[in-house]
């Protein structure tokens, strides 16, 4: 099991909880790479947003890009993963900037491709907006194209939505033949479009018995196409406590949406534009990417079984957020990992730097 986190780029994961602690600049975020890859964590994903989708457009929200490259300088282990949307970046050009940072990170970065579902966004910057079955099928073109890019000495492709003629990129990514591609959906197209050109696919919360079917559809599906077997993550919010009582008591806090209503037009924004499998609730709109339905909230040795459920379930990495992030970070790395470790057979990582 790898653990790996999202990068606070909106300032925090709670849509009724208006200052979380941990604020949307450089500063906070280099800093919490930093210590992540001393305590144990694995990945960090870079959300990309041009708005703030959780604490209301006008708040302020970082740059994925720009970020990674600058974390790619001063971070050594961890693996950066950049949510990058095929509407908002011309694909040629995407795997150039791309394979400059895999060089940067002497190796460490992978791309999150995400067919983009924010309408309102895409409007206040310009940008197109396809509907959904479209916005996969350029996504299936935009793949062709940055890995063509990143694989051979000069690509040439002609398709419905990009054209590239005689294309040459140099130097190439570190990695080879790519950087990993991770991809997550639910609609039947995004599925195949995911099985067909990923490396891995993500979901968003949800508990082991909904997630292991999940895993066990798409193994099929990359079984059928005679394709290698895929990597699979899930992203999950924890509340780790030294009582189930006091994890609850959390739970109800940052569940209360009397706070705060400021990111509730942008949810359902995402809603209208997004096909899901469930309905959402409350705590789905409280907390981002369906975080609570993973289930991890208790004690410590509650989430590591957890997580080993999940591990069972076929998860081979785990998405986290955290209130505040760094401090409940650490909590994590020192009482939940060693734990989990110690359950699937892992060594438990030095914390280096750890009092």
């Amino acid at each position: 099991m790898r653990f790996g986190y999202w990068l606070p780029m909106f300032g925090g994961w709670l849509r009724n909880v208006e200052d979380e602690g941990m604020q949307a600049s450089w500063s906070y975020v280099s800093r919490l790479a930093q210590r992540s890859e001393e305590i144990g964590f694995d990945l960090t994903l870079l959300a990309e947003l041009n708005l703030n989708d959780i604490k209301g457009m006008d708040a302020p929200s970082l740059d994925a890009w720009s970020t990674a490259a600058a974390l790619a300088a001063v971070t050594r282990r961890l693996e950066l993963m950049v949510a990058v949307r095929p509407t908002f970046h011309p694909p040629a050009l995407l795997a150039k900037q791309a394979a400059n940072i895999d060089r940067i990170s002497g190796g460490r970065l992978s791309l999150n491709v995400v067919s983009s579902w924010w309408a309102t966004e895409a409007r206040k910057y310009g940008i197109p907006f396809d509907r959904h079955d479209q916005r996969y099928a350029r996504t299936a073109e935009w793949l062709q194209v940055v890995k063509g890019m990143w694989q051979e000495s000069e690509f040439s492709f002609q398709g419905e939505f990009y054209q590239v003629e005689e294309g040459i990129l140099e130097p190439k990514p570190v990695q080879r033949p790519h950087p990993a591609l991770y991809a997550g959906g639910e609609s039947p197209r995004g599925k195949e479009v995911i099985s067909r050109q990923c490396d891995a696919w993500l979901t968003h919360g949800d508990p082991p018995e909904v997630i292991g079917p999940k895993v066990a559809e798409m193994t099929e599906r990359r079984r059928a196409l005679g394709l290698p077997p895929m990597q699979y993550g899930a992203a999950g919010y924890a509340v780790v406590r030294s009582t189930e009582a006091e994890a609850q008591k959390e739970v109800e806090r940052i569940t209360d949406v009397r706070q705060s209503a400021r990111g509730f037009a942008n949810y359902q924004d995402w809603i209208q534009n997004s096909k899901l499998e469930r309905k959402v609730s409350l705590e789905d709109y409280s907390v981002s990417n369906r975080g609570l339905r993973s289930g991890l909230v208790g004690t410590p040795e509650q989430v590591a079984d957890r997580i080993v459920d999940f591990h069972r379930a076929g998860l081979g990495l785990l998405l986290l957020q955290f209130s505040p992030q760094l401090e409940e970070m650490e909590r994590f790395a020192e009482e939940v990992i060693p734990l989990v470790r110690a359950q699937i057979g892992q060594d438990t990582p030095v914390l280096e730097g750890a009092s």
